[in-house]
């Protein structure tokens, strides 16, 4: 579903990102992880063509982001992905956000768009909040309306860049309950988080990034229960949230 082939980027003389090759299965959940600063999140954006790169290609369903001819904003449209901020429309309300872009975007009527938004909507347990603003809400409900906008443009695949970082603890585990029953439903996930019990639980394989590199790349269960054949940098890593 995801194929990304030695991508490397710079800001100006800085690289953020080495030949960074893996790929992400029809229906599997890949987590990636590392340290703060080891390109994670660049990473994950380089995937849907937020962040350009200037090496490397990546193909979505057989499209190739690096082709020039590829038509991004279409390819972007099949590609949910969820923000650390929530990223809403503060001025709509929680239906106006979950139609406008299948609106604009998929091209679809307002019935149609209404109707597919809210049953995602009820999808993520917020149905009695449909008429509210995003400000009326808390940051766990935001998230979880954030998912259930990007669901309602039928992705193909979802991306998530720390989509629980920005919560507060009590608020993290509905929306990470949200995205297990995703995964257990087979929705194909590359998340970025820092969510060890979410990686352990429903990932197939953990990625483990330091310094723009991709340093580990493995089955979970070699991830979290080998720790002695891991990289030292990723040793390190795991002692430290391991022990805890």
């Amino acid at each position: 579903m995801i194929d990304i082939k030695n991508i490397s980027k710079w800001y100006g003389s800085f690289q953020v990102l080495t030949d960074c090759t893996t790929n992400v299965k029809k229906g599997e959940v890949v987590v990636v992880c590392g340290p703060s600063g080891s390109g994670k999140s660049t990473l994950i954006k380089t995937v849907n063509a937020l962040e350009p790169f200037q090496k490397g290609d990546i193909v979505v369903d057989g499209i190739s982001i690096a082709d020039p001819k590829t038509d991004l904003p279409k390819l972007r449209s099949r590609v949910g992905m969820v923000f650390q901020h929530f990223e809403l429309f503060p001025h709509l309300s929680v239906t106006e956000n979950l139609t406008l872009a299948q609106i604009k975007v998929l091209k679809r009527n307002p019935d149609e768009a209404k109707k597919r938004g809210l049953k995602m909507l009820e999808r993520v347990g917020l149905i009695a909040h449909k008429d509210k603003f995003p400000g009326q809400l808390s940051g766990g409900q935001q998230q979880r309306v954030a998912i259930a906008r990007a669901l309602s443009m039928d992705p193909i695949v979802m991306l998530f860049d720390e989509p629980t970082s920005a919560l507060d603890p009590e608020m993290v585990g509905e929306v990470l309950d949200v995205m297990v029953q995703l995964a257990n439903e087979g929705m194909t996930m590359m998340c970025v988080t820092h969510e060890m019990g979410f990686a352990r639980k429903v990932s197939h394989r953990v990625i483990f990034m330091d310094q723009g590199k991709i340093c580990e790349d493995c089955k979970k269960e070699d991830f979290f229960g080998d720790p002695s054949a891991r990289s030292p940098r990723a040793r390190d890593f795991l002692s430290k949230i391991l022990q805890h």
